[in-house]
């Protein structure tokens, strides 16, 4: 199969109406990041080429500009029709991201709160539990992956036929968890099509609906729906046979299922999702739930058994290489998709395919290893470092409390603490510098006065003094 490609930078895509533009508009431009969009670009060509994919289209967000987006292969083979920046794909499993937002959203109101239990709501949600104490299942646990739920709610994987909201009603009664609830993490599509019915009950609208206008309008996300068979989508294929082929599968309406797998949308869309990440501020507007809210969503609340990866609200969080990534990934008759965001450096990447056995997540590692890395270091804003004054050597020595002792130690205009009788030479407590004599506290780990001031007092008589935060320690030698 012959790669076709076509290729947009797009400054102010993921903008919304009224926002400034950013900081970010020479990154387009970058060496460095032009330089990585050719050495990405030769690898996904030879995927598709050795690996007979369909299509591709992929895409990297800086902050609030999506600064490159890219279509390889075709969005319809026999007509060789190119993929391209607006080209419309099932984004299948990342729907659950606009739920849980959703509920946020409802939370932020007051109109639910997410220790509720289920059947606060839905008075039909009375599944046979898995133990004699399992307690109620809550909304969190929905969201978490930690309810204990089964995956799915029967045969649509391969029948191709998904419940309406009546039938996972009346298919509910005769259901019994997995698990007790916060036992492990167990992805469950369930879970998240009950949630989609809480949304539905408290705010008396359909999923579909408030989706549209509490979020893609919000957005801008204006080529975005759910279960719709738009103009503009993807072809899908099945997995590729032995034989070479690929089958052209059906579009299949995800019905009750909407809320965990049903919706529709492209990489500018997405691109103005991911962006929404990054913003900071009150509900209003573009800013589609609150700052808190959004920490809430992007840390862990269940951890898969091997604990390199787990969910939040609705967000999968995964550390690759010591670094922590949000976002989530798909699977639908069809179509994969994967979106992978570094929030520290404000780099997000977006894979969207219209097949089976692309594995869409490990090409966006390594388009994250490559466009994103070059983008983020392209776009890096941090504030110059406190310059080294020489009189803080005085400073080293040893300092002893009743909880300890802690060397404070001059390397090459640097001080870092370590604990003489812990082996922890490898990795000290750094000082690093904020003007005035005074340091913040910054460790591997969160367990110590992490983020804390640092400071020295010296008074005539007595021995210098180190407060770490609100202890403090006596210097004895």
């Amino acid at each position: 199969m012959a790669a076709c490609t076509f290729a947009a930078a797009i400054p102010g895509a993921s903008r919304p109406a009224g926002q400034p533009a950013a900081a970010h508009a020479g990154v387009a431009g970058d060496p460095d990041v032009l330089g990585a969009e050719r050495l990405f670009s030769a690898w996904m060509e030879g995927q598709i080429a050795y690996r007979g994919l369909p299509g591709i289209v992929v895409g990297v967000v800086s902050d609030q500009e999506l600064v490159w987006g890219k279509g390889f292969g075709f969005a319809e083979i026999n007509a060789k029709l190119p993929m391209t920046p607006t080209t419309t794909f099932r984004m299948a499993s990342h729907s659950k991201l606009f739920t849980a937002i959703a509920i946020m959203q409802l939370r932020e109101e007051g109109k639910l709160r997410l220790d509720d239990p289920v059947a606060k709501y839905l008075i039909w949600f009375k599944a046979k539990p898995a133990g004699d104490d399992d307690g109620p299942i809550t909304i969190e646990q929905l969201l978490s992956h930690s309810s204990g739920l089964q995956r799915e709610a029967g045969d649509h994987w391969t029948s191709f036929e998904f419940p309406t909201a009546d039938e996972l009603r009346r298919l509910y009664a005769d259901r019994q968890a997995a698990f007790a609830p916060s036992v492990r993490w167990k992805y469950s599509n369930l879970a998240y099509a009950v949630a989609g019915m809480i949304i539905e009950q408290v705010s008396g609208e359909r999923w579909a609906d408030y989706v549209d206008r509490h979020v893609f309008k919000p957005l801008g996300m204006l080529a975005s729906s759910v279960d719709k068979n738009v103009s503009g989508l993807a072809v899908p294929y099945g997995r590729r046979m032995p034989d070479g082929t690929r089958e052209v599968l059906p579009f299949v309406d995800a019905r009750g299922l909407a809320a965990a797998t049903g919706v529709t949308s492209n990489l500018e869309d997405m691109a103005k999702f991911v962006s929404a990440q990054f913003r900071r501020g009150p509900r209003g507007g573009a800013q589609i739930v609150s700052t808190g809210s959004l920490r809430e969503m992007h840390r862990v609340r269940s951890v898969e058994e091997n604990w390199t990866s787990g969910t939040g609200l609705g967000f999968d969080i995964t550390r690759i290489k010591d670094r922590t990534y949000v976002g989530h990934g798909g699977g639908y008759p069809g179509n994969t998709t994967q979106t992978l965001i570094q929030l520290d450096d404000k780099v997000g990447v977006i894979v969207l395919t219209n097949t089976n056995d692309s594995n869409p997540s490990d090409i966006a590692r390594q388009l994250m290893a490559t466009v994103g890395q070059a983008v983020a270091k392209a776009s890096a804003s941090r504030p110059a470092p406190v310059a080294w004054d020489p009189t803080w050597a005085r400073f080293a020595g040893l300092y002893r409390g009743r909880g300890g002792d802690s060397h404070v130690v001059l390397l090459n205009q640097k001080l870092v603490i370590i604990t003489p009788n812990a082996p922890n030479v490898d990795s000290p407590i750094t000082l690093e510098p904020l003007g005035g004599g005074r340091f913040r506290f910054v460790a591997p780990t969160g367990g110590g006065a992490v983020g804390e001031v640092v400071r020295f007092v010296e008074q005539t008589g007595r021995p210098m003094r180190m407060y770490i935060g609100d202890g403090w320690i006596d210097r004895v030698q």
